[in-house]
């Protein structure tokens, strides 16, 4: 982060809680005033929370145990809740090590709930300091029973709200 502050034009977030984004920010001093801060962020629009859970487990065992992504979540401070998952993992255990992923954990990575709920939940990255928040997209049971008409519903829920939405409190899901 520090060199990306120092030598480039922006740097790409990955793998990080919305309450990460000011511990990650803090390590991009002297950055210059055109330098953008991108940030991928793993959405799940689905108010199916084990089906959620269950996909983000198996992504976050696959990612995390990865040794760049397991020491840049213990600075930022997930060794107590990830340290199980990891050894499992490293017994050769994968569905232990799945399994010792805590929902909080889940929660935090992988954003889920109503699209209107998961747009909430972006707009925290942004203004913790996010210039671009890339949404990557995951699968939901409602897409796949819908199809295409269901995604381009989806995709539209999960933009700025519309005029006619404005006047509304926000859906919590």
């Amino acid at each position: 982060l520090r060199l990306a502050a120092a030598e480039a034009d922006g740097v790409i977030l990955n793998w990080l809680a919305a309450d990460d984004v000011a511990q990650a920010l803090a390590e991009l001093t002297g950055r210059g005033p055109d330098f953008e801060v991108v940030a991928r962020i793993f959405v799940c629009p689905t108010e199916d929370a084990g089906y959620a859970r269950t996909l983000g487990r198996r992504l976050i065992t696959s990612y995390l145990t990865v040794p760049a992504y397991a020491e840049f979540h213990r600075w930022l401070g997930r060794e107590d809740v990830l340290g199980p998952v990891w050894a499992a993992w490293a017994a050769g255990d994968r569905r232990a090590a799945a399994a010792a992923v805590p929902d909080e954990v889940v929660d935090a990575l992988i954003l889920h709930g109503s699209p209107e709920h998961c747009r909430d939940q972006v707009r925290r990255y942004a203004d913790a300091g996010v210039d671009v928040p890339v949404l990557a997209l995951l699968p939901t049971p409602e897409v796949t029973a819908g199809g295409a008409a269901a995604l381009g519903e989806l995709i539209s829920r999960l933009g700025p709200p519309s005029a006619v939405d404005a006047g509304r409190p926000a859906e919590r899901g």
